[in-house]
């Protein structure tokens, strides 16, 4: 299902899946995929980032765009190359264990997806809320930097590195946060 966004420059929370909810992101080189792009995103296409969690099947991310871009535009862009890169390198990988496996999965998912040719590696059931209190910012920052504890990655949000708690604890991270008062 489609999802919306009306106001592009809102802050949004935002949640989306690898098909079939599978494992990729256990492997470092697809954690860096994610975080570059996001990385190259904000710098040049006017990604605002306030706050993400990437876990091993999905990512978590309290984002909006700056004046004048399209957040749908964004999104589009970042799932497509993030999923072209990640697939060519589960192609060529002879490392990747699971490469058959997941090769099959993701065409099995284009296959079933008009819109696609061959693969599909992001789900499309996005679910766009907008944030418009300083309770709701504040429960889904909570909620996604508890999201690796909670699934005993670590015993405290800033200890994982794929997320922006350690951000806001010591401004330091994989990416920059654009920091927001609402």
């Amino acid at each position: 299902m489609p999802f919306k966004i009306h106001n592009h420059q809102q802050v949004h929370f935002i949640t989306f899946a690898v098909v079939d909810w599978i494992d990729v992101f256990t492997r470092s080189l697809y954690k860096q995929m994610v975080v570059e792009s996001l990385d190259y995103c904000r710098t040049n296409k006017g990604l605002q980032i306030h706050g993400w969690c990437l876990m091993t099947n999905h990512i978590h991310l309290v984002i909006s765009a700056k004046k004048g871009f399209s957040l749908l535009d964004i999104l589009r862009d970042f799932k497509k190359y993030t999923a072209k890169a990640i697939i060519k390198d589960i192609e060529i990988n002879k490392k990747e264990s699971r490469r058959s496996w997941m090769l099959w999965m993701f065409k099995k998912a284009g296959r079933e997806n008009s819109n696609n040719q061959t693969y599909q590696f992001w789900r499309q059931d996005n679910r766009p809320i907008e944030i418009t209190s300083n309770k709701f910012y504040n429960q889904k920052m909570e909620y996604i930097h508890y999201n690796p504890v909670k699934e005993g990655f670590c015993f405290k949000p800033e200890d994982y590195p794929y997320s922006s708690a350690l951000w806001y604890k010591e401004k330091k991270g994989l990416l920059i946060m654009d920091e927001i008062l609402i």
